[in-house]
């Protein structure tokens, strides 16, 4: 195992340098920006900025590396996310922040896919699944490091603007001097919503709504806390305990969903993610350690939606689908967070800041009221046919690329029996006759 990941080592170094960067700067950009006083409005214009950007990287940035190749694609995007942070601090205006912010989402998009095929180029099928699992231990810790280092006491407003660009320079280095060998051009993603919502209507539709609450929820977190007088290094606390508590309990409940159908768990976390919700707006607590617990516990049950959904989907797709299915699923999420977050933000400007939750909670209502009549229109498959749940890192740190990564992407596994997958009368494998 230690020989596998030495070789491997320099780009899952250079990951963790990036994904402490971009974490760093989603969360400094929302503090400094509650702290410039720009609007609520602004600031969720500046999760859309980055949704549009990552998405539009993810599909794009494959054309670029066939043309330049992938160390130096990698180098400029890299370079221009350093570049990026630094004009945050010089230009200081929301519009520049929203445009700098799709930039960022673009860069750190197609930086993370190079790393990615870069890595599932190294990995062979007797170690591809302890790769994988390495890779998501170090995009948590990488992730959740990023957004302690606010809990500093900085010395200057510029300090995390220059810190966080040295980050981005650090991440080039590791590929840059990486001796592995140059991988194959990377996939061009492409996008069937059709086809996924035929494969399972619940995890397209609740891809989507949870890109929406949990894109409102990864924007405005921040701004929420710091709306309620928390100072700055109470609010990496707790954005960095909800990302605990999601990454905790995701193995738990994937341990579960293998022995039940994974719609119950779904359900079952999408009304404690409703109950907690409903209590933050209700209660409106202004204590911090009763709101830190209160957003782990929340974190805890938002956070493995999407490798639930992304499980549920993969029991019906076929092992040549997993990679097709994987990547949809990401970009319909990715679409979610596009509009989430301007949504929520207008809510809470009309409103309160708790009114962050009360649009959350209202998502999540449809996610559980929706899954529950898909599971009056179709059977779950059964155990045999069912892939064995895996836990998957947040989808705002990774890219398509990761699900060739991923070990059910080359290991074969039994395809589900259409006599048992197509379920009661009413549906098979997806839309019902009568278009429900």
């Amino acid at each position: 195992m230690a020989l596998q990941l030495v070789a491997v080592a320099s780009l899952l170094l250079g990951s963790a340098f990036l994904v402490m960067a971009g974490s760093m700067h989603g969360l400094l950009l929302a503090v400094q920006g509650t702290a410039a006083g720009f609007s609520t409005t602004e600031l969720g214009l500046l999760g859309t900025g980055w949704a549009t950007g990552f998405v539009a990287g993810c599909i794009l940035i494959p054309y670029t590396v066939r043309r330049v190749g992938h160390i130096r694609a990698y180098g400029a995007l890299a370079s221009v996310a350093a570049v990026t942070i630094l004009l945050n601090l010089l230009i200081v205006t929301p519009l520049a922040w929203i445009l700098l912010r799709a930039i960022s989402g673009f860069t750190y998009a197609g930086a993370s896919m190079i790393v990615e095929s870069w890595l599932n180029e190294r990995a062979g099928r007797e170690n591809r699944g302890k790769i994988f699992s390495v890779y998501q231990m170090v995009s948590f810790a990488a992730s959740t490091a990023g957004q302690l280092f606010l809990a500093i006491n900085a010395p200057s407003e510029y300090f995390y603007f220059v810190l966080g660009a040295i980050f981005y320079c650090l991440a080039i280095l590791p590929t840059a001097l990486s001796t592995a060998a140059t991988p194959q051009p990377l996939k061009t993603t492409r996008f069937d919503i059709r086809r996924l919502y035929a494969l399972s209507p619940v995890a397209a539709v609740a891809c989507f709504l949870i890109g929406l609450a949990n894109g409102a929820f990864g924007t405005l977190g921040p701004v929420y806390a710091s709306r309620i007088g928390l100072p700055v290094s109470k609010v990496a606390i707790l954005t960095a305990g909800a990302l605990l508590g999601g990454s905790l309990i995701q193995f738990p409940l994937g341990w579960l969903s293998d022995r039940m159908d994974r719609r119950r768990v779904l359900v079952a976390v999408g009304i404690g993610a409703v109950a907690i919700g409903a209590a933050i707006v209700s209660l409106r607590p202004r204590d911090p350690v009763l709101i830190t617990g209160l957003i782990v516990l929340y974190g805890a049950m938002v956070y493995p939606m999407y490798a639930l959904t992304v499980a549920h989907a993969n029991d019906f797709a076929g092992t040549d689908e997993f990679v097709k299915t994987a990547s949809g699923l990401l970009l319909l999420y990715g679409f979610g967070t596009m509009i989430g977050p301007v949504v929520a933000a207008y809510v809470m400007q009309a409103w309160i800041p708790e009114a962050l939750f009360a649009f959350t909670l209202s998502v999540y209502v449809v996610v559980v009221a929706y899954t529950l009549f898909r599971m009056t229109r179709r059977a779950p498959p059964s155990p045999r046919a069912r892939e064995t749940f895996q836990g998957l890192p947040l989808p705002k740190t990774v890219t398509p690329e990761s699900a060739v990564l991923d070990p059910r992407a080359t290991t074969p596994g039994p395809l589900p029996d259409p006599a048992e997958a197509a379920g009661p009368p009413g549906g098979q494998d997806g839309a019902d006759p009568a278009g429900q």
